[in-house]
């Protein structure tokens, strides 16, 4: 295989599908994990529906898209396979642009669907109030970390003998997340999730923490498992010819070669 450039991965329709794939999961996931999560009687929200909800949401999206585009769902991960140098630093970029804009369209079609009466904050994550903004950011820093861990060993291809379902691992890796998190932070994990009802709703209160938490956590994760718990044999050269698109990492599709001009197809046949 050849080297690739950052021109040429433009030039891809497997990158441009990535990006669509993205998009159009981050939505998905956004609009059933919101909506499970609003409040349509009286009494305290039901935390068990909240982790499930979210949980299936990610387990049915990584078995329908993994295979497109890996289903990150989440710029924290993306930020961790960035760090890991297990893609490109230009697919990085757009995957996180596409998810929190995926994210965003998937409120805005909930907050329409739903009558006002209902909608309320529209989920947005909150903090407890007996919870301050450092205890806040360092559980969304462990919520995160068990995550991406779960992601990262799950998603190996080094563990081609693993035994059990990547979807429902990552699903319950989710869900166990918001059963603890939920009572302190509402259990961001994923910036995209938590941008998307403070800008439909307009209220950015604190959420600086749902960023700073959850990328630091995926951080940390991708660090520890990449070159503590199971190191990848790659030299500062290799990583940084990933990270600019020079070379494909273990595991990643290759990028589809340009499509020929019409004139030259013609004069083949």
């Amino acid at each position: 295989m050849g080297p690739d450039t950052p021109k040429s991965e433009l030039r891809s329709r497997r990158f441009w599908r990535s990006l669509l794939a993205e998009f159009f999961a981050t939505m998905i996931y956004v609009f059933f994990g919101l909506g499970a999560s609003l409040r349509w009687g009286v009494g305290p929200l039901n935390v068990l529906q909240v982790a499930l909800a979210f949980g299936l949401a990610a387990a049915t999206l990584v078995q329908v898209l993994g295979h497109v585009s890996g289903a990150h769902v989440n710029p924290a991960v993306t930020f961790a396979f960035l760090v890991g140098a297990q893609l490109s630093l230009l697919r990085a970029a757009f995957y996180m642009v596409a998810q929190v804009l995926g994210g965003v369209a998937g409120a805005a079609v909930l907050y329409g669907l739903t009558p006002a009466a209902i909608r309320g904050n529209l989920a947005l994550n909150t903090i407890h109030p007996g919870v301050t903004l450092a205890q806040a950011t360092t559980v969304e820093i462990f919520l995160t970390l068990q995550f991406v861990l779960c992601f990262f060993a799950t998603y190996d291809e080094r563990h081609n003998g693993r035994v059990g379902s990547v979807a429902l691992a990552i699903g319950f890796s989710l869900a166990l997340g918001h059963l603890f998190g939920m009572y302190y932070t509402g259990a961001g994990m994923n910036p995209a999730r938590s941008f998307a009802p403070a800008a439909i709703t307009r209220n950015f209160s604190n959420h600086w923490v749902y960023w700073v938490g959850p990328i630091l956590g995926a951080t940390l994760a991708g660090l520890l498992y990449d070159f503590v718990l199971c190191p990848r044999m790659r030299g500062l050269a290799e990583r940084l010819a990933i990270l600019k698109g020079e070379q494909v990492a273990e595991g990643q599709a290759p990028p589809e070669p340009p499509e020929e001009p019409m004139e030259l197809k013609t004069q083949a046949l």
